[in-house]
C-alpha cells in the first residue's frame, strides 16, 4: 500500500524529475476528498482533454463543469510540455474502472481487458490531463510527451515502481479512448528507460 505523496513531496518530485511545474492558485487544497478517501495509490492514469487552448484547458480541468466538479486531474500538461497543478487530493479523472486492471497494476503485471467498471479510480490513481483534441489527428509535440515521461517517471520512481503502474484512461475504463494518439506501450517504454537513470 502507498500513501499519496503530501503536496510538497509531490512537487519536489516532478521538480527533480525536470519537469516544468506551474501552480495554479489554491492547487494544493483544491481536491474532491469530502466525496470519498484518497489513497492508496497504485499508479498513474494518463488522459486527453479533447479541448484546444491552453488556457481554457487549464481552466476546465482545474474547475470543471456542471456535472462534473474539478478538479479533473491533478496536472495538465499542456502542448508546450508545462505541467499546470491545478489540484492535489481525490480529483474527478478516473471514474469507475475495471477492478482486475487495479490489481494487474498493483502486482506491477501485463494489463488485462477492462471489461467492468465497479471500482472507484479517483481514490487510486495519480492523474494528469493532456491537450489535445483525442481525434488521432491532433499532434503530441516531444515537449509534451516528453513531459508525460517525466512526471509518469517521477512518481514511479518516488513509489519504488517500475513502468507497468503507469496506464491510460483506455485501459482502466470500457468506452474510453484517452489518450489517442500516443500509445501507452510507447510511452511505459520510454519511462522504463528514464528509470534506468
Amino acid at each position: 500500500m502507498a500513501p499519496p505523496m503530501s503536496a510538497s513531496e509531490f512537487l519536489d518530485a516532478l521538480r527533480d524529475e525536470g519537469v516544468t511545474v506551474v501552480e495554479v492558485g489554491d492547487w494544493r487544497e483544491h481536491n474532491r476528498n469530502h466525496k470519498g478517501p484518497w489513497g492508496p495509490v497504485h499508479g498513474v492514469m494518463i488522459h486527453h482533454t479533447v479541448t484546444r487552448g491552453s488556457e481554457q484547458t487549464v481552466d476546465l480541468c482545474r474547475d470543471g463543469y456542471q456535472d462534473l466538479p474539478g478538479p479533473l486531474c491533478h496536472g495538465v500538461i499542456t502542448k508546450d510540455g508545462r505541467v499546470h497543478l491545478v489540484g492535489y487530493g481525490r480529483a474527478n479523472h478516473a471514474g469507475l474502472g475495471d477492478d482486475e486492471v487495479l490489481r494487474a497494476v498493483i502486482a506491477e503485471k501485463g494489463m488485462p481487458p477492462d471489461n467492468e467498471a465497479n471500482t472507484d479510480g479517483n481514490r487510486h490513481f495519480y492523474g494528469f490531463e493532456c491537450e489535445n483534441l483525442g481525434d488521432g489527428a491532433d499532434p503530441w509535440p516531444e515537449e509534451q510527451v516528453e513531459a508525460i515521461v517525466r512526471v509518469s517517471a517521477a512518481l514511479c520512481r518516488r513509489h519504488g515502481w517500475t513502468e507497468r503502474s503507469v496506464i491510460g484512461h483506455l485501459e482502466w475504463q470500457p468506452g474510453k479512448v484517452d489518450p489517442r494518439g500516443v500509445t501507452m506501450r510507447s510511452l511505459r517504454s520510454r519511462v522504463r528507460e528514464r528509470l534506468k537513470d
